[in-house]
Formats: C-alpha cells, structure tokens, sequence
C-alpha cells in the first residue's frame, strides 16, 4: 500500500479499509482478521523523526500485531482536519497539553519522540535574540498558536521582545526550508536534516538556537487518542504502541535497516537522512520505553499557562493529561523496558 501523502482523511480511511479486507484474511496468525488503525502524522511529507510508524510498517512490526495501519499526514498538528478527526476517536496522532487544556478530552498514551529535535535557523546578519526585530518568521503549520509560531515567540521573549515586534508568515510546511534559502523568511525552526540541507545549500544560514539544549523540558510528540477512543480500543491502542516501541528499538540499533524507510517517507536524500539519524539517536530523541516523566510534562503544563496558551482555569495534572497504563502495557509487550545508547524514556 503506498503512503498517503495529502491530508484528506475520507480517502486515507477509504484505502485501509480495502487494504484490510484482503491482507487480513491471508494473515496466518491473525485468526480474527487484523484490525484497523489510523495514525495521524503532523507534517506533509515527514520529517525523520516522524517516521516511526513508517519503519513499524515497512518492518511488519503492525502485522505482528495483527494491525492494519493508514498514515495520513497532514499540515500541522493544529490543523482543524487533524484535530476534528482526533476528537472524533477516528485516529491516534499527537496530543499536546495545550490542546487538553483547550477542552479536547483526549489523552496523551505514548511518547514517542519526547525531546525536541529542531533548531532555529536564520540568515547571516542576525546574531541574537534581538536582531529578530522586525523579521520575517515562520509561521507553518498551524499559524498563531502553532508549534512554529511558539519557538519563534520563544526566541523572542529572551530578548524581551513579543511576537508583534517580528512579521509572522504562514505558509505550508513544506515551504519552511525553501522559504529561508530564498529570502522570504529570515528564521524557522528546522528538523536536522533540514539544517544539514539549508546550510549545504545556503552556507550563510546557521543556527540561532538548539532548541532541545535551550528547552530540555519541553515535550514534543506524544501520541494521543480520544477518551472515547481509549475506552473502546483499548487494546488495539497498546498493541499499536509496542509496534511502535520495537520500531523506536530497531531504529537506534539498525540504521542501515531504517534509513531507506526514512528516505521513501521524507523524500529526503540519504547524506541527510544519516545525519539526521545520528542528530536524534545520539539526543534521545525517540522513546525507547514510555516516553513519559512525569517532571517534564508538569514542566510543560506550566510553561503552557504562563505563556497564556493554557487558561489558568484550566490547569492541568499530569493523569488529566496522560494514560499511562497504555504505554506501560505496552511496553511489558514489547519485551520490558530498556536502555539504548544511555537512553532511557
């Protein structure tokens, strides 16, 4: 089955049903058929580090589980199709603390790339914080509240300035990069392989910002699904998870078996698909257990209310925000928790 590679949820659902209806009656050791599942990814086409349900996919890990799983990607992780088919239990895809907070009753079941993986990236002539004054940007994937929008008022905020003091441009996602080389943007947060490919491009661009050194706190993916979604699915939900969690394992112990998946699902060259790989296993960037700490997400939920994203009224707890039966299940499946390259979530 190919890779969706437009956001259109209808078509994604319609393809894994056929899908379903032949493999799953040929899976030997699937005596009830295999189930469906759908997962939304939050950039179009992926970054590297999205592309663990590629890799569980293309390993068979899904099949193990008796799981037929759709990839749908779609244009950011605040997108109103992507939240409306996650409210409505039709999907798993990434549940932030900022959209629990916002009502959605969804929780958080697995963190599978815990740590922020980008860098801030801008042209030559700004040196600090301060010089963002006035630049142009981005703003791709979600606009005003979106995850680009935040780590550009991030940057801003250590000069003391606001997101009024710089010009935020929206855009689709896969403009970020082409964007800044052109000129029509002057920072963005890019993923590695990004950053490898801008400043091989465009060596005048560097990097204002790590953003994982600069945030270590800072959650960046978990994968979620709808209180109705859990309730009904439960354990479709953890076998999905311990798919995934083998995927995460063989990703840090096999490069040379994940890097063409990577290649097929980013469109992305092999030199920056290898120096992404090294960039995120090196960070502890994918999980290799539950993804969870329960410090750092109570860290993020402050940050979310004191940046105002969160409502003060709506202050979360860390078990209003996060099952974590699901991945601990899911990990007992996957083989009992372990430790890769000093790596441990």
């Amino acid at each position: 089955m190919r890779n969706v590679t437009k956001p259109t949820l209808a078509a994604a659902l319609a393809c894994g049903l056929m899908f379903a209806a032949g493999a799953g009656a040929q899976a030997a050791d699937c005596p009830n058929g295999k189930r469906d599942l759908n997962i939304g990814v939050s950039v179009v086409p992926p970054n590297v580090v999205h592309t663990t349900p590629w890799v569980a996919r293309d390993l068979g890990l899904f099949d193990k589980y008796c799981i037929n799983a759709t990839i749908t990607p779609f244009e950011g992780g605040a997108s109103a199709a992507l939240m409306s088919a996650l409210q409505q239990g039709k999907l798993i895809a990434n549940v932030t603390d900022v959209m629990v907070g916002a009502g959605m009753k969804a929780k958080q079941i697995w963190g599978f790339a815990p740590r922020l993986p980008q860098s801030y990236v801008v042209v030559e002539e700004i040196k600090t914080p301060a010089d963002l004054k006035g630049k142009r940007l981005s703003a791709a994937g979600g606009g005003v509240g979106g995850f680009n929008w935040r780590m550009g008022r991030v940057l801003l905020t250590d000069a003391n300035l606001t997101v009024d003091d710089a010009q935020f441009v929206s855009q689709g996602l896969a403009g970020r990069l082409p964007g800044l080389i052109a000129g029509q943007l002057d920072g963005v947060s890019l993923h590695p392989e990004d950053v490898y490919l801008g400043e091989k491009q465009k060596p005048t661009l560097h990097v204002l910002a790590v953003l994982g050194q600069k945030m270590p706190n800072w959650v960046f993916n978990m994968y979620g699904a709808a209180d109705s979604m859990i309730a009904s699915q439960r354990p479709l939900l953890v076998d999905a998870m311990a798919a995934m969690i083998e995927a995460n394992r063989v990703i840090y112990k096999d490069r040379d078996k994940v890097v063409p998946i990577m290649m097929k699902a980013t469109e992305k060259p092999q030199d920056a698909v290898e120096f992404a790989w090294d960039n995120l296993t090196k960070n502890c960037v994918w999980a290799v257990n539950t993804g969870f700490d329960k410090a750092r997400a109570e860290w993020a939920i402050k940050n979310s209310v004191e940046a105002g994203d969160i409502p003060a009224e709506r202050n979360l707890t860390f078990e209003q925000l996060v099952d974590v039966s699901i991945a601990d299940e899911a990990v007992k499946k996957a083989g009992g928790p372990v430790t890769i390259n000093n790596c441990t979530l």
